[in-house]
């Protein structure tokens, strides 16, 4: 019987939380920076298909850290930068 690693589940949750958020933020970066911005008809729909690929990336990945401290550090990291990026173009772009 195979032994699983007790970081598992640090990296499991740190890819289903902060890579969920994470998708949440760089899913609405590309609506802000997007040509057309926000007002481009169907691009909500984009958006918001967008939204699972790049959450099961990052879960996908997080398994790739040797950690799982390491992995909620640095997508907390990634979080953090993604919703600075996000607040900066709501607060510059209007």
């Amino acid at each position: 019987m195979t032994r699983i690693r007790r970081d598992w589940v640090g990296k499991t949750s740190a890819g289903a939380i902060l890579g969920f958020s994470l998708a949440i933020a760089l899913a609405g970066l590309f609506a802000w920076l997007s040509p057309g911005r926000l007002a481009t008809p169907n691009k909500f729909q984009l958006v918001m298909w967008l939204i699972a690929p790049i959450w099961l990336t990052t879960l996908s990945l997080c398994f790739l850290f040797s950690s799982g401290m390491r992995a909620w550090l640095w997508l907390g990291a990634a979080n953090l930068a993604a919703y600075a990026g996000l607040f900066a173009c709501r607060r510059f772009l209007l």
